[in-house]
């Protein structure tokens, strides 16, 4: 199983090209960015882990990281925190 961060911080653990594409994905989305975000996956199955600021930014994840190729099974674990 393959565990990826993304955040503002920590530099990138992608170790093959389908985690580096989710990765950039999340980073570069203007609701997403700076967040913290983590996911592994394996598969073709993606686990969304982190916390954001809204119900809004928890579907939002998970609809960038559906229309990525090789993706069959989201589990959407993102924690809103309503700060």
């Amino acid at each position: 199983m393959s565990t990826t961060v993304a955040s503002r911080i920590a530099p990138s653990k992608a170790v093959n090209p389908h985690d580096a594409a989710l990765e950039g994905t999340l980073e570069r989305h203007p609701y997403l960015r700076n967040r913290n975000l983590r996911f592994e996956s394996r598969d073709g199955r993606v686990i969304l882990r982190g916390k954001v600021n809204s119900y809004y930014q928890k579907v939002m994840a998970q609809e960038i990281v559906r229309r990525l190729e090789g993706v069959d099974v989201i589990e959407n674990q993102l924690e809103v925190t309503w700060s």
